[in-house]
């Protein structure tokens, strides 16, 4: 009989320390990474998986911001509560194809970082606990054409703060956005409605 009484007690140890790391876990508390590779390897699903699971913040450095599955995720978040807060290098205010008319439209306004000859960062942090970087920039050709890398940093506060740090530098030396190229209202409403 005392036999089953140390399974049971060592099955429940295991069992509890196994909820316990998973809570952990989902809380950022302990270390992961996960590293994802395009053209189509998962990278805008992986963004926006993280995206959706913010529950208080969202920092983005981005260079180039065409990919409106990522832009709507964002405006999504922003509606449910989520503080977001988006610096785009300057080329955004003239790119035919940038997602800043979406944003300007959706009551999300980036700042433009033009103190640089380019803001090359491609970066989001999320809920002070998790980092997005690599060379994918948020665009649909780095998912569907490009070679690129994304890592997804969790549980290093150290990197994360690092990474928010850089991003209020930016932040500081930014202006508001200015649309400076003409749209065209078809396309415009043509990505509104997707």
């Amino acid at each position: 009989m005392i036999w089953v009484h140390l399974a049971t007690g060592f099955m429940g140890a295991w069992t509890l320390w196994f909820l316990g790391r998973g809570a952990l876990r989902k809380l950022g508390r302990i270390p992961s990474h996960a590293v994802l590779f395009s053209p189509k390897g998962g990278c805008q699903e992986a963004i926006l998986k993280e995206i959706n699971a913010a529950r208080s913040e969202i920092l983005v450095l981005a260079y180039s911001f065409t990919a409106e599955p990522l832009a709507n995720g964002l405006i999504s978040a922003k509606k449910r509560g989520v503080h977001v807060e988006i610096v785009l290098d300057k080329s955004n205010e003239v790119e035919r194809y940038s997602d800043l008319h979406i944003f300007l439209h959706n009551s999300l306004p980036p700042l433009i970082d033009s103190h640089h000859a380019i803001a090359h960062n491609k970066v989001m942090v999320i809920d002070k606990k998790t980092v997005i970087t690599g060379s994918f920039n948020f665009t649909n050709q780095a998912e569907h054409e490009n070679g690129e890398n994304l890592l997804i940093i969790k549980g290093h506060p150290e990197i994360v703060q690092a990474y928010r740090q850089n991003f209020l530098t930016h932040k500081s030396h930014s202006k508001p956005a200015e649309i400076k190229a003409q749209v065209d209202a078809k396309q415009f409403g043509a990505k509104k409605a997707a």
